[in-house]
């Protein structure tokens, strides 16, 4: 200040240097005077400070809850789960998932050591219980998810069978006294399984009909079945899907459309990086009343079937038979064609719903049409009456014609599918995938596609079925296509996090789609988690057998304290940016 109390230097020259420095020395200098401090404050400064440290697109705007670009620069710098204060090695293997209840009080992880470990989230995390599951002939345990009330826990696993023969089997433990309630088969293994409502669960089966085709049964269970009375049903098929070229339905989990409260995501599927493979994931909707058969284009026109399946079918098929046409299609691609054929006339169309959007549940999973590696997601929604065990066990009377169930929504990744996740609110789905090369054909079931070592992340609005987002990258995964496994990722009300290949776990922000931080590990990351309680508590479980606890630096700092008075936010963010 000169003699007069007027400064040496105006406002707009102190701005401009301002806007060459870091944001750390910008907190710095505002602590000089009160005139560098009312500058270090200016929302101009913070917005070019933002979009410059996070690498945001100048066309994005501001988070909508964001008072000001200053404090919205401190919520991303600040509120992030990247300290890790905890690590839990009571695993003696690799550590395969974790999930919270719905409280936040509790937490189980599944590990290869063939136990379910139930913790309790405190301050300092504690081993609460942990469930040994060999002596019921288990391999390993693989996924857990608590019911609604978090009374009961669903425990899936991978059972030996007999001659060794691998399936899957899921576990109802009571989380009152830890006793276990019932077990369930579930085949294949990674259907996982997941719970409907308070006491029924998800199971899958899969009964071959070929070499290549199938049929996948999913079945509603009651979780408690030692039911005294012979007239109450402990199980009900939901529905019966086929499978072709070798597919098949895994990762169910349920959607519930009554939580629908986030508003929309404002930005969507934009122009992709000249390295992103930009072949959209389609989206169809399967309950349409076009009667265009679209399978006629995938036969050469020697092949070429008439207009009624059933004749057209039988008539080619005795040409084959008494030598008056020779196959020009391989076996496996004859059951496919044959098996599509056939189903045609013997699928149930969609039914419809006289419920409003916001009130339909979907069942969600993976699955295919072209190879065995899941490319596809398919969606169901599921009626009122069939969200109970109650009436046949068979489900309701079928025609003769409707041996199948038909799907509502099919989304086409074009590549690997090795996650997915729902937000708290259940309308974005968030995809993990690996692409395959751009125009890539599947001419063998059993032979996909090389897959891209970078994972991408999708994000589908399940409100208007439609991708939202552009696909976020970071993580990396390294495993060929027939060994390729589940990478299981979280979301919470800002952030999304999945694990990687790359002994990382990753968190992205979900409005401005950048990623925020890697949390280090000593072998691959499987799975992570939120808290529901407080975003800023996130888990991770690795192959290198532990379970890491992260936590926000602000909730770092009040947990260290050591003065019940805090220090004013100002200066203790400084504070943080300094050390």
């Amino acid at each position: 200040m000169d003699d007069g109390g007027n400064p040496f230097l105006p406002d707009s020259i102190i701005y401009q240097i301002f806007l060459s420095l870091s944001h750390e020395d910008v907190l710095t200098a505002g602590l000089v005077c009160r005139q560098w401090q009312a500058v270090s404050r200016d929302e101009f400064l913070w917005k070019e400070l933002f979009y410059r440290y996070y690498q945001v697109a100048r066309d994005v705007p501001r988070h909508p809850a964001a008072v000001s670009w200053y404090e919205e620069f401190q919520r991303l710098y600040d509120t992030i789960p990247c300290v890790e204060v905890q690590t839990l090695r009571e695993h003696t293997d690799q550590v395969l998932h974790l999930s919270f209840s719905h409280t936040g009080y509790l937490f189980a992880s599944c590990s290869k050591d063939c136990t379910v470990k139930i913790w309790n989230n405190d301050l300092a995390i504690s081993l609460l219980h942990s469930s040994n599951m060999r002596p019921y002939n288990w391999s390993y345990t693989q996924f857990s998810q608590f019911n609604q009330d978090d009374t009961l826990l669903l425990v899936s696993g991978v059972f030996l069978g007999p001659h060794n023969s691998s399936s899957g089997e899921i576990a109802v433990i009571s989380l009152d006294n830890f006793a276990l309630l019932s077990r369930v088969r579930n085949k294949p293994y990674d259907v996982f399984g997941c719970w409907l409502n308070e006491t029924n669960l998800i199971s899958g089966n899969l009964h071959r009909i070929g070499d290549i085709t199938s049929c996948s049964v999913l079945w509603l269970n009651n979780a408690f079945q030692d039911v005294e009375s012979e007239n109450v049903n402990v199980v009900k098929r939901l529905f019966k899907i086929q499978n072709l070229n070798a597919s098949t339905i895994r990762t169910v989990m349920v959607a519930d459309c009554s939580r629908y409260d986030s508003p929309d995501l404002l930005l969507d599927a934009g122009p992709q990086p000249a390295s992103v493979d930009t072949s959209p994931c389609r989206v169809f909707d399967l309950g349409s009343d076009n009667e265009e058969d679209e399978s006629w284009v995938l036969l050469p026109p020697e092949t070429q079937l008439p207009r009624g399946p059933k004749e057209g079918l039988r008539r080619f098929l005795d040409d084959i038979m008494e030598g008056r046409a020779r196959p020009v299609l391989s076996e496996q691609e004859l059951e496919s064609k044959v098996a599509e054929f056939l189903a045609q006339s013997r699928t149930k169309a969609p039914e419809a719903s006289r419920e409003s959007n916001d009130k339909k549940k979907y069942l969600i999973f993976t699955t295919g049409c072209l190879t065995y590696s899941p490319h596809q997601i398919g969606i169901k929604q599921i009626l009122p009456h069939q969200m109970t065990t109650a009436g046949p066990v068979l489900g309701e009377e079928r025609r003769s014609d409707e041996f199948f169930d038909s799907l509502d929504h099919v989304i086409d990744i074009h590549g690997h599918i090795i996650g997915m996740g729902l937000s708290p609110d259940h309308r974005y789905l968030y995809v993990n995938s690996r692409s395959w090369p751009s125009g890539s054909v599947v001419s063998d079931p059993m032979q996909p596609p090389p897959i891209a070592e970078e994972i991408d992340l999708h994000v589908f609005d399940l409100k208007t079925m439609k991708e939202v987002k552009r696909a976020l990258r970071a993580h990396r995964a390294y495993t060929p296509n027939d060994e390729c496994f589940f990478i299981f990722l979280d979301v919470s009300r800002d952030f999304v996090a999945s694990g990687a290949e790359d002994r990382h776990g990753y968190v992205w922000d979900r409005h401005y789609n950048i990623c925020l931080a890697k949390l280090r590990h000593e072998d691959v990351v499987n799975s992570v988690a939120f808290s529901p309680l407080e975003q800023e508590l996130l888990l991770s479980a690795s192959d290198d057998n532990t379970i890491k606890v992260w936590r926000s630096p602000r909730t770092v700092r009040i947990h260290q304290a050591c003065r019940p008075r805090p220090r004013p936010l100002f200066f203790s963010w400084l504070g943080s940016q300094k050390s």
